[in-house]
């Protein structure tokens, strides 16, 4: 019989202290990055239906996060200079638990209805007073728990920063799964409550952590490997460097999810994939051997810096994905270019916590900058490409390839720059040319930026000036044609457009047609009299033929309820004698659709016009019940939808109010989301009958389009003529489809639908 000598048995015993160790802070750091960044979605969806479903909702959430994130990061860093290990273990296991005691999480009592205005704030504390406490707990673990982890005295504790890697995968996972997985399959009751299960899981896991902890000798902080990271202590320059690389990518995450979110929903599915992909990069370049090089991106960030002018300048492109996939692969180059810059220069291992708090702070500048000021700075979305031009200084620096050659890099931009801005201010033919080749020549100088980086070799800042000078010609020379005035608010950015004659004032949201006027007739003469509704609103589409149908099918005057007013086209659809109710959340809306150098809708059909405001599943549930004969939903007709006026709930106020032979009408067009079947579900639950239209008129060229609505009813008799109109279908809800609930909704379900009848 053979006996192991004491030595190996210590040693055996050690490795398998080490492993413990390793699957424990490993495991406890995944499910707090699962739960810190599962609960962002989560939380901002139950908050969206008291905002009207805007996007700037999560804008303002992710600076809430952000914030409390570096609030995180400093108290754990704090909390890393107590000299006692047991003091930080037991101080932090309290605050988990008093968080534990107020899950699961909800909105805050007093907090049901938001103010007329200051709505970025009035967010701001809802946020902090309904899950500050549990976010900031779990904020903190990420930087504190990696403190432990080096002072266990484990072997890889000299590079802890693979845990970083690890709290990201969570991180991502939690997010990408979002929209996929718990969005389609689970309501948010039933995400609550697992969330709160895996709350009372990690505080398991970090009591874990903590016991390991104090039984580990006390070790003195392991040194750095030399080829690994630098050993000296950081430099204020080097920190500000650091907060400047973190700021950028922040920022550049919010504005290019407002600037893809304002053309499609604003919803956990489109929020997720570039905060997905932000998280990803973060992953990738903490890893010990990446599997993209710092150098490759680096190389890559210039040519995507160069797609995404040439996708600002040419808006002609329609594809979601192409649209998205651009957008999203060129933020995705660009973060792992800063964040990996981050990485080559991370400090020691004892200077951990402090690299996490410049991290957090730089988070946090980029966040406040994209999701505060800027809305309220810019009248559209100006931080986009001011960010991607500081995307550039990112960059290190270096030595010029070619001197004798760059060194006339500034003096040919500048002959560059006059000859392609000096044009825009006269009306010659130069003008003429570049106007209408417009994006060969934005793009062209765009890719000469990308040549000056990668073939040239030129510092940054020339770099920089040649995408300044790029983004510079999206404005002087802008996609749209005709005179062009943008009005931004808390719920997007508005553009209103007067096509090159003046023939009609256009009102849009991104890329989508919210309305249009024709000023002028054909001979140039100006339109008189009463302005007839075009665009959506025409009385020969879905929209005019149902109201025309109400109005008959009572024989008399009507009373109608309209959510939304847009640029007012529906305010000359009514007759004498009848009464028009407007809900709108958007004052902006209210004050351009009231500005007759704009549209004369409300001035010459409604000039006493006084919308309701606020949202409408708020304002509307205060109407009296049973009196109005048609009530017509237009929140739809824009593609970024607020998903709580199409649940079953919402359907149930909508029916409480009508008349004892009322109908919905809700106007459902839409380019990326397939709605019809999520009205008709939605009807069918409130058992309603539901007619389908959809067709196209064969007149953009005149401003009219074509309309999907969809008209229900109690009984086939209170939809008058609609019911025996061929281009009006009888439908059944689809029994495989889950209707959609204040609880449940299916953004993906939506999106795939679309894409598939694209198809057909």
């Amino acid at each position: 019989m053979i006996e192991s000598s004491p030595s190996a048995a210590m040693a055996q015993n050690s490795d398998s202290r080490n492993r413990l160790i390793l699957v424990i802070y490993t495991a406890a750091i995944f499910t707090s990055a699962l739960l810190l960044f599962s609960v962002q979605p989560l939380f901002t969806k139950m908050v969206l239906p008291r905002l009207g479903g805007s996007p700037a909702v999560w804008s303002v959430a992710m600076v809430f996060f952000q914030s409390l994130l570096l609030a995180g990061y400093a108290y754990a860093h704090y909390l890393t200079q107590i000299r006692n290990r047991a003091v930080p273990v037991v101080i932090h296991l309290v605050l988990l638990v008093i968080a534990l005691l107020g899950l699961p999480l909800s909105i805050a009592g007093g907090w049901g209805t938001p103010p007329a205005s200051g709505y970025a704030f009035w967010l701001l504390g809802l946020f902090a007073v309904s899950i500050g406490l549990p976010f900031f707990a779990l904020a903190a673990n990420n930087p504190l728990l990696q403190a432990w982890f080096v002072r266990t005295g484990h072997p890889q504790g000299p590079d802890p920063y693979f845990l970083y890697a690890s709290s990201n995968i969570g991180s991502f996972l939690a997010l990408l799964s979002y929209p996929v997985l718990l969005e389609p399959m689970l309501t948010l009751r039933a995400q609550n409550l697992v969330w709160t299960g895996g709350y009372g899981l990690l505080i398991l896991l970090i009591a874990g952590c903590g016991v390991l902890l104090l039984r580990s000798p006390v070790v003195v902080t392991p040194q750095p490997r030399a080829d690994d990271f630098a050993a000296a202590p950081p430099s204020l320059a080097t920190a500000a460097r650091w907060v400047f690389l973190a700021a950028v990518p922040s920022g550049l995450l919010i504005a290019v999810t407002a600037h893809i979110s304002t053309d499609v929903a604003a919803a956990p599915l489109l929020w997720v994939l570039p905060l997905s992909l932000y998280l990803l990069t973060w992953v990738l370049v903490f890893q010990s051997r990446p599997l993209l090089p710092h150098k490759w991106m680096l190389a890559a960030q210039p040519v995507a810096i160069a797609v995404v002018i040439v996708l600002l300048a040419y808006t002609g492109v329609t594809k979601l994905l192409l649209l998205l996939g651009g957008h999203l692969l060129a933020f995705f180059v660009i973060a792992m270019a800063c964040h990996g810059e981050l990485a080559r220069t991370r400090p020691a291992a004892k200077y951990l916590t402090g690299f996490y708090v410049a991290l957090s702070f730089g988070g946090m500048v980029g966040g406040l900058f994209a999701g505060l000021i800027a809305p309220y700075t810019f009248s559209w979305i100006a931080e986009y490409p001011l960010l991607l031009a500081l995307a550039v200084v990112c960059r290190p620096t270096g030595e010029e390839g070619y001197p004798r050659f760059t060194k006339w890099y500034w003096p040919s931009l500048a002959v560059l720059a006059i000859a392609v801005i000096a044009p825009a201010f006269t009306t010659g033919k130069i003008f003429s040319w570049i106007d209408s080749n417009r994006v060969l020549v934005i793009g062209d100088v765009a890719v000469l930026a990308a040549f000056a980086a990668l073939a040239l070799g030129v510092n940054r800042w020339k770099v920089f000036a040649t995408v300044v000078l790029a983004l510079t010609l999206t404005r002087i020379y802008p996609s749209d044609d005709g005179r062009v005035e943008t009005v931004r608010s808390f719920f997007g950015v508005h553009k209103i457009v007067v096509t090159p004659n003046g023939q009609y004032h256009v009102l849009m949201h991104g890329t989508t047609i919210h309305g249009a006027q024709k000023m002028q007739n054909d001979d140039g003469t100006p339109v008189t009299g009463r302005p007839e509704p075009i665009s959506y609103y025409y009385k020969d589409g879905g929209i005019g033929q149902g109201i025309a149908a109400i109005r008959e099918r009572k024989g008399g005057p009507i009373r109608v309820a309209v959510i939304g007013l847009g640029s007012g086209s529906l305010t000359c659809a009514s007759q004498p004698g009848e009464s028009w109710k407007f809900f709108e959340i958007d004052q902006s809306m209210v004050d351009t659709a009231r500005d007759p150098k704009y549209f004369t809708f409300v001035s010459k059909c409604a000039p006493d016009l006084q919308p309701v405001m606020g949202d409408a599943r708020l304002t509307f549930a205060h109407e009296p019940d049973g009196v109005y004969d048609l009530i017509i939903v237009d929140a739809y007709s824009s593609d970024a939808i607020p998903i709580h006026l199409a649940t079953r709930e919402a359907m149930a106020i909508y029916k409480s109010k009508l008349a004892p032979q009322g109908a919905v009408l809700m106007h459902v067009s839409n380019r990326h989301l397939e709605l019809a079947s999520v009205v008709v579900g939605i009807a069918a639950a409130n058992d309603l009958k539901s007619w389908v239209y959809t067709e196209d008129s064969g007149r953009d060229a005149e401003y009219i389009f074509g309309t999907s609505a969809v008209v229900s009813a109690r009984a086939e008799a209170d939809v008058g003529q609609l019911a025996d109109s061929d281009v009006w279908a009888d439908t059944e809800p689809d029994a495989e489809q889950r209707v959609w609930t204040d609880d449940y909704s299916n953004v993906l379900g939506a999106v795939w639908r679309r894409l598939r009848k694209g198809e057909e």
